[in-house]
């Protein structure tokens, strides 16, 4: 098959298929399924069309930042919904928007290792069921009602009970903010804006951009990857519902900033939209490929993991890919496809500036010379998170699904798919089309 040895050394590591639901875009209340709804949706029909049972898998992966009350281990709970059987293990990791990409890395790492050969591995959100929480006024509250054992006592509780103690913390919110530097993600992306010089209308083309190339993959085929959804009122999904074909910069242009109101220019329309999806893919072994007469999507060379200032934080995607590109002696026109996830407009224009600025690429990535420019013709291709959607738990996983599938449809060799990461970091991983 023409493999090299695995950037986490030992045995080369395969992907050999992948699916995906569409993602569901979050309209002010739960979505239709919960988050192992949808891991098992994507799961179920990829893992009918494979040779093997779905107790074969020696372990199963899944990333999910907030799974519910009743997913606690989700990636156990959908392994035994998928028919993986008891004596498959599984379980789950969180690393903020990487944790799908997280996933991957772990069973890359044990398949090389030789601890495992084939694992299912792949990412899960529901973020339109992200919890509303007590605040801790009423949760003391609480307390003190059940400790209350007299009629007086629990009268006297009840009777201090204010409009306060139903003031709500919504989870979602608190979770995309940053508790070390206290701002929220797109505050940090309208740090990168004012960094940059990134203005309102770079962020808005390319916005439209990213759904007219959306809806062009759409409309041409070229997500084969989606599995199509019913929910139990007979609705179908088989797109990414969040995608606007009739975006505009006139339109985009309307919207007032989010998240800078007096001054900003980090719009809903040029972010990633709050959305529900998972994404799985098979990993195996150069042996398990062989035993099982699998297809080969392409091999996974390397993946880095980065760390950064949380205020900066969308700049993770260039902290992670230098190391990679250094230690494989590429330069950018080496990389067929670039992905970097879009978890704002902002983000990546300014990710694509600094990656060929002399000062950042001396000072930040401590290279004597900048990258050469990334050819946005060959980035985000069929659009990113601004149309796509970003549920946080599974976009790591998506983008490298998508990347191996898009370099199978252009008969291409290499591609990038990196992300940046609440909290200040970054990950990317290479990967190459196997042929031969």
């Amino acid at each position: 098959m023409g493999e090299r040895q695995s950037g986490w050394g030992g045995r080369p590591v395969f992907v050999v298929d992948g699916s995906r639901t569409p993602y569901i875009k979050a309209r002010g209340k739960p979505g239709p399924f919960s988050a192992s709804d949808l891991a098992v949706a994507a799961g179920q029909p990829l893992l009918a069309r494979q040779p093997f049972a779905a107790g074969d898998f020696d372990e199963v992966i899944l990333g999910c930042m907030m799974p519910s009350e009743d997913e606690a281990n989700i990636a156990r709970v959908a392994a035994l919904r998928l028919g993986c059987g008891d004596r498959v293990p599984a379980w789950t990791v969180q690393r903020n928007c990487a944790s799908g990409m997280q996933s991957i890395d772990s069973a890359a790492q044990n398949i090389a290792s030789g601890r495992s050969s084939l694992v299912l591995a792949g990412g899960v959100e529901a973020m339109s069921r992200a919890p509303i929480m007590y605040n801790d006024t009423m949760v003391h509250w609480l307390a003190a009602l059940a400790r209350a054992r007299t009629p007086m006592a629990k009268l006297k509780v009840l009777g201090g009970l204010r409009p306060g103690h139903f003031k709500p913390v919504i989870a979602l919110l608190r979770g995309l903010t940053d508790p070390i530097v206290g701002l929220s993600m797109g505050q940090t992306a309208e740090i990168l804006a004012h960094r940059f010089g990134i203005t309102r209308e770079m962020m808005d083309n390319f916005a439209v951009r990213s759904h007219l190339r959306l809806a062009s993959a759409h409309e041409n085929g070229d997500l084969d990857e989606i599995e199509v959804l019913y929910d139990t009122r007979g609705n179908i999904y088989d797109h990414d519902d969040g995608v606007r074909p009739d975006s505009s910069i006139e339109k985009l242009a309307k919207l007032r900033p989010v998240f800078d109101k007096p001054v900003g220019t980090v719009t809903a329309g040029n972010s990633a939209q709050i959305t529900d999806g998972a994404a799985w893919l098979i990993l195996a072994s150069e042996e398990s490929v062989s035993r099982h007469n699998l297809p080969v999507l392409g091999q996974l060379i390397d993946s880095q993991w980065a760390g950064l200032d949380p205020a900066q934080m969308g700049l993770g995607p260039d902290y992670a890919m230098a190391p990679i590109m250094q230690r494989h002696g590429l330069d950018t026109p080496d990389i067929d496809y670039f992905e970097i996830n879009e978890a704002f407009a902002a983000q990546v224009l300014a990710c694509i500036t600094a990656w060929k600025d002399p000062e950042f690429c001396r000072n930040e990535l401590h290279r004597d010379t900048p990258f050469t420019p990334i050819d946005e013709e060959r980035l985000n291709v069929d659009g990113g998170a601004v149309a796509v959607g970003h549920p946080v738990g599974s976009s790591g996983a998506r983008i490298v699904l998508h990347m191996l599938k898009l370099l199978q449809r252009k008969n291409a060799k290499r591609g990038m798919a990196s992300i940046c990461i609440g909290g200040g970091q970054g990950g990317a991983m290479l990967i190459e089309r196997t042929t031969g």
